[in-house]
């Protein structure tokens, strides 16, 4: 359903490890905005919310809400460096059209 690569992977246990708090998964989510219709939204989390989708990807746990999945059935999360600066990019085999910024999709 949703792939993570070996850099994302990375990129979320370093991310983890300097957490000042307890941290449970990565929460994935879409939510409707951005330029292109929705936006990717994640971030640490302590633990899953009530009717959260929990998948796990070796080590990691991922926190999907239910509204969510259809639209992130068969993502790849990637962690890349360029001469831009470094973050986390989808590519989501659903998308019809997205913004440059790469966060945001249709």
């Amino acid at each position: 359903m949703i792939q993570l690569t070996d850099s994302a992977a990375n990129a979320v246990r370093s991310a983890i490890a300097g957490a000042a708090q307890p941290v449970g998964g990565l929460r994935l989510q879409v939510e409707t905005g951005g330029c292109a219709g929705y936006k990717y939204l994640m971030g640490l989390a302590p633990a899953a919310s009530p009717g959260d989708i929990v998948l796990e990807r070796g080590d990691l746990k991922l926190f999907i809400d239910p509204a969510s999945v259809p639209l992130l059935r068969g993502v790849t999360v990637d962690f890349v460096i360029n001469l831009d600066g470094a973050g986390f990019t989808f590519d989501n085999p659903q998308s019809t059209s997205s913004c440059s910024c790469g966060k945001s999709f249709g």
